[in-house]
């Protein structure tokens, strides 16, 4: 049987999603507590991997079992044993071709960004922060040049694995939700740290440094040493992910988490 979970987690404890020698990874917990449920090694399979310090909203797994229980087993037990700062939100059986990475249609990640002169004490961890005031217009009009097809090398981690820079940015928007400006960004596929050096270059612009067709020809030159830094991984949040609605998952398979902002 297979079964698709929905997990989320705060990211600021581990080292990433994917699995590691020391064990300090949202997989390995996962891995662990589900195999404990199960009464034998389980291995699960993400949606898409998240980096050390990254967030989940609505991370998708699935895993391969023998073992007949209760569905409520692997949401409720499999959460006794999960640390606080990771929870699955449910599980569903389904069809044993769905693949949680391979059959998404795209995914979605959020940027949580605290624009004071102070930064934030209770939401350290929780959001990413710039000290000056961001002009919104100026980011919503850089941001429309990352939409469509396009060569994203320019905001690609030097140690990123992707087979190819290319992907297809579907959403790229901005928004201020009181003192956070909210970035959502939905693309088939993202390569590693794309929505932090998005976001970094997006920032120049907001703060006047660079006007925003900037964007368009950071995008032209692929070359990563002319764009921004990465922004801090504490304010990322992977939001969700589209699958066909053929698999049968809730919400029809568009499970993308609403905007859910730190209490202030």
């Amino acid at each position: 049987m297979r079964f698709a979970l929905r997990v989320e987690y705060h990211g600021g404890a581990f080292r990433g999603w994917q699995s590691q020698a020391c064990g300090g990874a949202v997989q390995d917990v996962l891995q662990r507590a589900l195999g404990e449920i199960a009464g034998s090694p389980l291995s699960v399979v993400c949606a898409g991997r998240t980096d050390a310090g990254v967030h989940a909203l609505a991370q998708i797994v699935h895993f391969d079992t023998d073992v007949v229980r209760p569905v409520s087993a692997w949401v409720r037990g499999t959460n006794s044993r999960l640390p606080q700062t990771v929870a699955v939100r449910w599980a569903q059986e389904v069809e044993p071709d769905f693949h949680a990475r391979f059959s998404a249609v795209s995914r979605s990640y959020r940027y949580l960004l605290y624009d004071s002169p102070v930064r934030p004490a209770l939401d350290a961890g929780r959001v990413g922060w710039f000290h000056l005031p961001l002009d919104l217009d100026a980011m919503r009009a850089g941001a429309q040049h990352l939409l469509g097809e396009r060569d994203f090398s320019v905001f690609r981690a030097a140690e990123c694995q992707a087979r190819s820079p290319v992907k297809l940015l579907q959403q790229a928007q901005v928004v201020r939700h009181g003192d956070l400006v909210v970035f959502e960004f939905r693309a088939n596929a993202f390569l590693q740290h794309m929505v932090r050096n998005i976001v970094g270059a997006l920032v120049y612009v907001g703060n006047g440094r660079q006007p925003p067709e900037w964007i368009g020809e950071l995008l032209l030159s692929r070359d990563r040493r002319r764009a921004a830094p990465t922004f801090a991984a504490s304010g990322l949040y992977f939001a969700g992910v589209e699958y066909e609605s053929r698999w049968r998952l809730p919400d029809n398979g568009r499970i993308i988490a609403p905007l859910a902002l730190p209490p202030r």
